[in-house]
C-alpha cells in the first residue's frame, strides 16, 4: 500500500472531535466537485467525435457493400475507374479500353455520381 491509502485508512482514527480543523472535508475526489464536470466532459467529447465517426464508419461500409458493375469509382490513390467485377474482397476495375486492374475492396474510396462529377466540373 502507498502512504496515501494508509493516510486514507487512518484519518478516522487521527480526527480530533472537538477541533474542526481536523474533520475530513466533504466532496473529494469523487464528490460533485469532480465526476459532474467530467461526466460533462465525456458526454460532449461522444457527442463532438464519436458519433460523427461512427456516422461515416456506417455510410463507408454501405457505400462498399452496394458496389455493382458498371459503378463509377476513385480508389484511394486517386486512380478513377468503372467496376468490371466484383468479388468477396476484389474489385476489378475498367481503367481504359483493355486495361484491368485489381483492387481490395477497401481502396475504393468513393462512388462517383453524376451530381459529384457535375460539381467537379464546374469548379
Amino acid at each position: 500500500m502507498n502512504l496515501h491509502a494508509l493516510l486514507a485508512l487512518a484519518a478516522p482514527l487521527l480526527q480530533d472531535p472537538e477541533n474542526p480543523a481536523t474533520q475530513a472535508k466533504p466532496g473529494g475526489l469523487f464528490g460533485g466537485n469532480f465526476l459532474v464536470p467530467m461526466m460533462l466532459i465525456i458526454g460532449i467529447f461522444y457527442v463532438v467525435l464519436i458519433l460523427p465517426e461512427r456516422k461515416k464508419q456506417k455510410a463507408r461500409e454501405a457505400m462498399l457493400g452496394n458496389l455493382k458493375k458498371g459503378d463509377q469509382v476513385m480508389t484511394t490513390s486517386g486512380l478513377f475507374g468503372s467496376v468490371g467485377q466484383v468479388q468477396e474482397n476484389i474489385v476489378t476495375l475498367v481503367v481504359a479500353d483493355g486495361v484491368r486492374l485489381r483492387f481490395n475492396r477497401s481502396a475504393i474510396q468513393d462512388v462517383m455520381t453524376e451530381k459529384k462529377e457535375e460539381a467537379a466540373s464546374s469548379k
